[in-house]
C-alpha cells in the first residue's frame, strides 16, 4: 500500500456491508488504504419486498476487500441490537488495532401509501434506519475518542430532505437521522470527531427491486410524479457515486467539515 493513499493506516467500520452501497463504501475506502470492519444482519425481514443480504454476500465483500490488499474483519450483527453491534465492533478493533471511520449505512425501505403503512413496517424501518444508526454511532464513539478523533458518515436520502410521498416511515427515519447527526456533530466535536450525512437520490441496488409499485402509486396520484425526477438526465445513480462522497468525508480533505448534509442527488432536491 502506498503511504500517500488517502486513508493509509486507518480502520473503517461499515454497517450493511454485505452488498449494495455498504459493500461499495467498504471497497472504496479499502482502495484508499483503510482496513475494514464489516457487519450486516444477514437476516430476513417480513416487511420488505426484496430479499435481504446473506452471509455469503458478506463473505463476498470480504473477498473483494482482501483482493485490494487490505485486511477485513466481518461479523453478522444487527444494528437493532446494540450489544451485538458493540461486541462485533470491539472484536474488530481488537484485531485491527483502532477505529477512525464509521459509515452508518444499514437500512431498509418499504414503499407504500400512507394507509398501507402497518405498525410492523413503521417499527422495522425506524428501528433499523434511525435507532440502528444511533446504536452504530454510540458503539463507535468511544473507539474514535481513543484514537484521537475520526469521521462518522451516515447514509441519508433525499427522503431526509423532502416530504417524499409513499415513503412515510423511510422519510421519518432519514429526517430523524439528520437531527441525530447534527446533535452528535456538536457533542463529539470536542474529541475531534466529525459527523456528516450523505443524501443520495435513487441508487441502483437490490433495494430498488422492492420499489416496483412506484409507477402504480404515481398513476393514482399523478401530481406527485415530479417529486421523483432528478434535474440531471439520469434516473438512478450507481453505488460508487455515493462512495466517492463517503471517501471525501472520511478523508483529511474534509477535516473541518462536520454537521453537514452532502446531497449526491443529481439535482433532485433543487426543485
Amino acid at each position: 500500500m502506498s503511504t500517500d493513499s488517502r486513508l493509509a493506516g486507518k480502520v473503517a467500520f461499515v454497517t450493511g456491508a454485505a452488498r449494495g452501497q455498504g459493500r461499495s463504501h467498504a471497497l472504496r475506502l479499502a482502495g484508499e488504504g483503510a482496513d475494514i470492519i464489516a457487519v450486516d444482519a444477514c437476516t430476513a425481514y417480513a416487511t420488505t419486498a426484496y430479499p435481504m443480504a446473506t452471509v455469503e454476500d458478506l463473505a463476498q465483500t470480504a473477498k473483494e476487500v482482501q483482493a485490494l490488499g487490505r485486511r477485513i474483519v466481518t461479523h453478522t450483527a444487527d444494528v437493532r441490537e446494540p450489544e451485538q453491534l458493540k461486541d462485533a465492533l470491539a472484536k474488530g478493533v481488537a484485531e485491527l488495532g483502532r477505529l477512525d471511520i464509521v459509515v452508518a449505512n444499514a437500512g431498509i425501505c418499504v414503499l407504500g401509501a400512507w394507509d398501507e403503512v402497518t405498525p410492523e413496517v413503521w417499527k422495522d424501518t425506524i428501528d433499523t434506519n434511525l435507532t440502528g444508526a444511533w446504536n452504530t454511532m454510540v458503539a463507535a464513539a468511544p473507539h474514535l475518542i481513543s484514537a484521537g478523533g475520526g469521521s462518522i458518515i451516515a447514509t441519508g436520502s433525499t427522503c431526509g430532505v423532502r416530504g417524499v410521498p409513499f415513503f412515510a416511515p423511510y422519510v421519518a427515519s432519514k429526517h430523524g437521522l439528520v437531527g441525530v447527526a447534527k446533535t452528535l456533530a456538536n457533542e463529539l466535536a470536542q474529541y475531534n470527531i466529525r459527523v456528516n450525512v450523505v443524501h443520495p437520490t435513487g441508487v441502483t441496488t437490490e433495494l430498488t427491486n422492492g420499489l416496483a409499485r412506484i409507477g402504480e402509486l404515481i398513476e393514482a396520484n399523478p401530481r406527485l410524479g415530479g417529486t421523483f425526477l432528478n434535474a440531471l438526465p439520469v434516473e438512478r445513480l450507481e453505488a460508487n457515486d455515493i462512495s466517492n462522497a463517503v471517501l471525501f468525508l472520511a478523508s483529511d480533505e474534509a477535516r473541518f467539515v462536520t454537521g453537514t448534509e452532502l446531497a449526491v442527488d443529481a439535482g433532485n432536491t433543487n426543485f
